[in-house]
């Protein structure tokens, strides 16, 4: 079973720390994140890369991004 933490309709920070938050406190595991905008999508894969989360997914429904992410 996999988080999700919902980033729709906030800019930039707000996603990436709500990820950087989410990862935190999993330690490991899948993480789903909603985003909005293409700049929100880019900096959370950056944010969630350099903790050394990998990213196994990123698809694009209804305007918006859903990319999953792992560790562990």
């Amino acid at each position: 079973m996999s988080d999700t933490v919902d980033a729709r309709g906030l800019s930039c920070p707000q996603p990436v720390i709500m990820t950087l938050n989410k990862i935190k406190t999993m330690g490991n595991g899948t993480l789903d994140i909603l985003a909005d905008t293409e700049t929100s999508k880019e900096n959370i894969v950056r944010a969630a890369e350099s903790k050394g989360w990998d990213v196994a997914d990123i698809s694009e429904e209804n305007n918006s991004f859903k990319i999953c992410i792992k560790k562990g």
